[in-house]
């Protein structure tokens, strides 16, 4: 679901509300006609946020509907000296799609054509604003589907997908967006468009596919993905294994791991968030639990009857009440909709939440997930826990109520705790959701100067002006070189409510 929606701040700079000069708009309706660019306050006001807590609003957002137009509105910007940032369908949770920097937004929503499907060779050509689901939708009647899985699939677009290198709960057995993509069109922060990949497996040369998926829309716009399509498996089973205590259900998880048992998928939920998405979805999730896994086995007929089986004498090694099996497809289906809509269903019983991204070492579940109950105690918040238990990608859910600016702050103080905390503990500062503007100034707890150095060096050899999506990825704080934010001559660079220390 959507976090909060707050007030805006300036931090530093011109007037926010300082509107674009008429002669820019009037060009960019030139390039894209005139119904594809919006610039109005009340417009523009839809643009100005995606799933994370910040806040900064455009001062024009166009809809290109091809490439050549998304070149030519990219020289437009270049000639003015504006920032860029490119949006799908605005559910990323780290502020990668907000224009920090005022600017253009060149919004990808009518690039949305499914361009070739080669089901001979599993592969699929497709723009940008194509929704993730849409593709397997395409092609199932083939026996095909897109892998990356993540849970806004059904909104979620592939471009967004690519930008942020998204995951999703099959990330365990097939990994994220960069793992299925072979090919990219770009639009160059100068206009220029170009290739690179395309329908082969393995790159030759440089993996520039590889550097670009997940670079988060600051080294290039992304045209055209040709995404690699998997078959789907001879046989599919889905257990759901209830457990008394977070304990037991964290540890059954890395005694899995230590006997090299992957599922295609692991998903973790805690009692209390389990009692909010059966109210919600009625998935059949038990409500006097402490916690559920959430296990999918995936392969041939005989693999997986084998596998299923050794996951359950784990399970029932470490105290689970039960093992279930869901009897068909449907019983399957609901299952996974209550694992996918969990967000929303906490969404109902607080005005809002912050949805975090951490991965930590599988071995350290059981004390991560302690210490994030504890630091909600400390903070004195609920904080939910539905996550990747798998790969130990953490997703815990601080609620709290926006309107009241002293619980937000302790839901960001919350937040950067437990970020900071995963990496204490050998983990990384996101798993699938991106830096953006929420964690890019605690880049510095896993990078050094010299990392940022040699990453501003790729960074500066293809967007040495910063116009492109400024102000994301790099800490602009003093130390390991501080960044500046690429503003518009017409605005005020980016706004946020978050309080300036400790966010996550």
């Amino acid at each position: 679901m959507r976090s909060a929606r707050l007030t805006i701040v300036a931090v530093s700079g011109r007037s926010t509300n300082s509107p674009m000069q008429p002669s820019i708009i009037t060009e960019l309706q030139t390039i894209a006609g005139q119904r594809s660019v919006l610039s109005s306050p009340e417009d523009l006001a839809m643009y100005e946020y995606d799933g994370s807590v910040d806040r900064a609003r455009p001062e024009a957002v166009v809809f290109p509907a091809k490439t050549e137009t998304v070149s030519r509105i990219v020289k437009l910007a270049v000639k003015h000296d504006i920032p860029l940032v490119g949006r799908g369908a605005g559910t990323g949770l780290s502020g990668g799609a907000i224009a920090r920097g005022g600017g253009i937004m060149i919004a990808f929503g009518r690039m949305n054509q499914i361009l070739e499907v080669d089901a001979e060779n599993r592969r699929a050509i497709v723009q940008p604003g194509v929704v993730n689901f849409d593709l397997t939708r395409a092609v199932e009647h083939l026996g095909l589907y897109f892998a990356p899985d993540p849970s806004s699939q059904k909104s979620c677009t592939i471009g967004g997908n690519v930008s942020e290198n998204s995951g999703g709960p099959h990330t365990l057995a097939y990994g994220v967006t960069t793992n299925h993509v072979t090919g990219l069109e770009l639009v160059l922060p100068d206009g220029e468009i170009t290739r690179i990949g395309g329908k082969l497996g393995d790159p030759v040369g440089y993996d520039l596919c590889g550097l670009l998926v997940g670079s988060e829309g600051t080294l290039s716009l992304v045209t055209e993905i040709t995404a690699k399509l998997s078959k789907k498996p001879e046989a599919v089973k889905t257990l759901l294994a209830i457990f008394e205590t977070v304990d037991d259900a964290t540890e059954t998880v890395t005694d899995l791991t230590a006997r090299a048992i992957t599922p295609a998928a692991c998903e973790m939920l805690d009692g209390w968030t389990l009692c909010a998405v059966e109210d919600y979805v009625h998935a059949g999730f038990p409500r006097d639990c402490g916690a559920v896994l959430l296990i999918e086995v995936e392969g041939i007929s005989e693999a997986v009857a084998e596998q299923s089986l050794a996951i359950e004498e784990v399970c029932k090694l470490h105290s689970a009440r039960e093992v279930r099996t869901a009897k068909d497809d449907t019983e399957r289906e609901l299952l996974w909709k209550g694992r996918k809509t969990a967000f929303g269903a906490l969404g109902r019983l607080a005005p809002s939440n912050y949805v975090l991204d951490a991965v930590i070492p599988r071995s350290k579940l059981p004390q991560a997930l302690r210490r994030v109950s504890a630091i909600g105690k400390q903070y004195g918040l609920q904080i939910g826990n539905i996550f990747h238990a798998g790969d130990g990608n953490l997703h815990p859910l601080v609620l709290f109520d926006p309107r009241d600016h002293a619980q937000f702050e302790r839901a960001v103080r919350a937040s950067g705790d437990i970020v900071r905390y995963c990496v204490e503990i050998g983990g990384s500062l996101t798993g699938e959701h991106g830096v953006g503007m929420e964690k890019n100034e605690l880049m510095t707890l896993i990078f050094s100067e010299a990392d940022f150095a040699l990453m501003r060096r790729v960074h500066n050899q293809f967007n040495p002006t910063g116009l492109l999506n400024p102000g994301k990825v790099f800490p602009m704080g003093k130390g390991c070189g501080e960044t500046r934010v690429r503003t518009s001559p017409m605005q005020a660079p980016a706004n946020t409510a978050r309080p300036a220390e400790g966010h996550a």
